[in-house]
């Protein structure tokens, strides 16, 4: 029993983890990642403009979309589609983490802005870029987990399964009491209770004798 809750334990925290770090993907893909200024000849004023996650690092929402859709996915599949899902958990958080990292080490591209050859100035925002590494970091964290020990975990169903087994050993369960109860309804029927199939064993109340 300890083994199938460690192993729940285990599938709900690779869920949480990769779902958070989706959230957080989209979160910093939403936000301004800089301020962004196109010097224009004169007497032409300067354009300004703000870059977002989305602009300047496409792939961010994009890998935050993959690890929503792959949480969901852990606890509907089994086995090696489960393995194959946390392959793809790790591949999205890595690019996810490296789209961050990209624009705090580089910088934001010209061509993201569509200012080659023009005097572009950046004012960027590092702390979406690094909460782009986190997330990153946390879904690659989730595959890690899912791939060698996912294919044990128990499926979203098994529960309800285990459940509706359990009241097919629930008669097992019946006193003597009970099947002398039984006994004396079908008397009260009309019908003969030692053609039931079930022993008793002990003799019910009223001289009925046992079947062998």
């Amino acid at each position: 029993m300890s083994q199938d809750v460690g192993a729940r334990r285990e599938l709900t925290s690779a869920v949480v983890a990769a779902a958070a770090s989706g959230g957080l993907a989209l979160t910093a893909g939403s936000q301004a990642w800089a301020q962004v200024t196109v010097g224009r000849a004169a007497p032409l004023p300067p354009i300004e403009s703000t870059l977002s996650g989305a602009d300047a690092a496409p792939l961010v929402p994009a890998a935050g979309l993959v690890l929503l859709a792959a949480a969901v996915a852990l606890l509907a599949v089994r086995g090696v589609a489960r393995v194959a899902t946390g392959l793809l958990v790790a591949l999205a958080g890595g690019t996810l983490a490296w789209s961050g990292l990209r624009v705090l080490i580089a910088g934001v591209r010209l061509d993201d802005v569509g200012g080659a050859g023009a005097e572009v100035g950046v004012d960027a925002a590092a702390a979406w870029p690094v909460l782009a590494v986190v997330a990153g970091a946390v879904g690659v964290g989730a595959g890690a987990l899912v791939v060698p020990r996912g294919r044990a975990w128990p499926g979203m169903g098994q529960r309800y399964e285990r459940t509706g087994s359990a009241s097919t050993v629930a008669p097992a369960s019946r006193t003597d009491e009970d099947r002398a109860q039984d006994a004396w309804k079908a008397l009260d029927r009309g019908e003969d209770p030692t053609a039931v199939a079930t022993p008793y064993a002990d003799p019910p109340p009223g001289g009925i004798q046992r079947r062998l």
